[in-house]
């Protein structure tokens, strides 16, 4: 690898089959790395042990090769590193670091108490911690681990942090008033999209991060992470979302808009690209291409800000 060369990435979680919305963000984000002359790594974000599946893992790297977005590093034959499931020990290291700094604590809340005390964020209804567990005095705490293992939340303080999106620009957000001390091992021993993210860009050397805005609020708290763990951030991009005919998210449970649903029409790898350019504002009509053709059209001024509806039928 030279220096300075972009390094994107794929990272899918393997909880069910891919479906357009996560493909319309693959596009973006290798169109992004290789219109610099960069590369991609292929991560697999399987956190989430009840939902992950080896064969879906497998079943991600199928479709996007079948669809030409190939990447250089990473997958299963990358090996077992590029595999959250794998990174437990990194990421008790990270941990221990943060502990040591006097900026994490145990957290007791239900799920039904977090509800009814947490205040939504005005934009988005994201719950903001009330921070309840914050200051329990150590006799406490003993007292409540004999009855459940707490999360451990990181302390945030009262600050604005600041950066410059990719695509949507200026974006700020105060870490106390508009998310709260938030959780990065979950009281099961699971840890955390946030925690695991910010150590594994850093760690894979990645300088270009390039996914969909419904994660746009979720960088000013990695961006702090980066910060605290001495870690050297990536630039980040967010897509707008592909929604369905309705205006619905999409789901992979909606097996319409799977990669599956549309071979079996007999679309091509390359017609399915041209469409999602298309809707990208890359091509001017959904007619076939390839990704590497792609590459010299390619700019993000062409891309809307706003969702993007599918057509009935795609």
């Amino acid at each position: 690898m030279k220096q300075g060369t972009v390094i994107g990435r794929f990272a899918p979680s393997p909880s069910g089959r891919l479906h357009l919305g996560n493909l319309f963000c693959s596009l973006l984000a290798w169109l992004s790395a290789k219109a610099k002359g960069g590369e991609i790594v292929l991560r697999i974000e399987d956190l989430d042990r009840e939902r992950s599946r080896r064969e879906y893992a497998r079943q991600a790297e199928a479709d996007l090769a079948f669809l030409g977005l190939t990447w250089d590093k990473g997958g299963e034959q990358g090996g077992a590193e590029y595999f959250q499931s794998n990174r437990s020990e990194f990421y008790e290291e990270l941990l221990a670091r943060l502990r040591e700094q006097g900026l994490l604590y145990p957290c007791f809340c239900t799920r039904a108490e977090l509800h009814a005390a947490s205040a939504p964020h005005a934009s988005d209804g994201e719950l903001v911690y009330s921070g309840k567990c914050r200051k329990l005095p150590p006799a406490e705490v003993k007292r409540l681990s004999e009855g459940r293992s707490p999360a451990l939340r990181l302390r945030v303080p009262e600050e604005t942090i600041t950066f410059q999106d990719g695509h949507y620009g200026k974006f700020s957000q105060n870490l106390e008033k508009d998310c709260g001390d938030f959780i990065l091992r979950r009281s099961d021993g699971g840890f955390a999209y946030q925690l695991a993210v910010v150590a594994d860009d850093a760690a894979m050397g990645i300088t270009e991060v390039v996914r969909g805005r419904d994660l746009l609020s979720s960088t000013p708290r990695q961006l702090y992470l980066y910060r605290l763990l001495g870690f050297s951030p990536p630039e980040f991009t967010h897509t707008p979302l592909l929604l369905g005919p309705d205006g619905r998210r999409l789901s992979k449970r909606d097996r319409d808009n799977s990669l599956d649903a549309l071979r079996e029409q007999g679309l091509s790898g390359e017609e399915i690209i041209g469409r999602l350019a298309f809707l990208a504002g890359i091509l001017d009509k959904p007619e076939p291409a390839s990704p590497k053709e792609l590459i010299p059209l390619f700019s993000w001024d062409k891309v809307p800000r706003e969702d993007i509806r599918l057509p009935e039928g795609f």
